[in-house]
């Protein structure tokens, strides 16, 4: 069977990770299986809301796999490992269309960077996160140190990764980590609910809003505004105006609109 489960019903996609024997630990198969379904999801007008969950009920996921990265060469590791990983968190953050991360389970390392691309995160009431990196003598590498300290804080983010030391979700909820928390039995009907809540609204306005906010809040909000302006203005009768003038040769006659 796959490690991961791709697919889209209706207007709502679907990543499942499936690897619940290794707690879900991500290696390079898995980086290219979901780095494939993202780029397929980008140019898709259906798909309106992805949903990332995992299978088994001990964890979301447990971070990267290590016998995978310890066995490269320091510059394979760079070359693949972490630039493909940055890659693809930073693909799904980018996604047009909003990402809820539904957190079933142990949520630690590269697991929680996962969940930390995704807009919306939702949490079993038992479950702890963390970063554990610091406590193997390494660092968050996909994204950690800078998607972390923009959601809680600094000083919060500091604490987490500095002292290795795992979190409720009841403290995640508290510190603005993930935004509800649900007895377990109701996690799944709950992403479900939020996902086609989100897919009835108008999809453009949502993917709007999306682009409005994550370019506030990275500081790309001129390229965000450039793009969407890019976008309007060439569907304008002036845009059609100009096009025609120049096919024509003679002198536009632009009206405003």
């Amino acid at each position: 069977m796959s490690k991961v489960e791709l697919f889209v019903q209706g207007h709502i996609a679907h990543i499942q990770l499936n690897r619940p024997e290794k707690l879900n630990a991500i290696d390079g198969d898995m980086l290219v299986q979901m780095g494939e379904f993202i780029e397929q999801l980008d140019r898709n007008d259906q798909a309106r809301v992805l949903v990332i969950r995992a299978r088994g009920e001990r964890a979301f996921c447990v971070g990267a796999d290590i016998q995978a990265w310890t066995s490269l060469a320091p510059l394979d590791m760079w070359r693949h490992w972490i630039r493909d990983g940055h890659r693809l968190f930073d693909r799904i953050a980018g996604l047009r269309q909003p990402v809820i991360a539904v957190l079933n389970g142990f949520t630690l390392g590269g697991g929680l960077e996962l969940a930390l691309a995704a807009d919306i995160r939702l949490a079993a009431d038992e479950i702890e996160l963390g970063f554990p990196e610091a406590s193997i003598a390494t660092v968050p590498g996909w994204g950690g140190t800078h998607r972390l300290p923009a959601l809680i804080g600094a000083g919060r983010a500091k604490q987490m990764i500095f002292s290795a030391e795992r979190i409720s979700a009841t403290t995640a909820e508290h510190w603005g980590l993930v935004n509800e928390v649900l007895p377990r039995d109701q996690l799944d009907s709950r992403a479900d609910e939020l996902a086609r809540q989100i897919a009835a609204n108008a999809p453009l306005a949502v993917q709007f809003a999306k682009q409005a906010i994550n370019g506030a809040l990275q500081g790309t909000a001129g390229s965000t505004l450039e793009a969407l302006a890019g976008a309007l203005a060439a569907h304008s009768q002036d845009a059609q105006e100009g096009l025609a003038s120049f096919n024509e040769r003679r002198p536009p006659d632009y009206s405003g609109n």
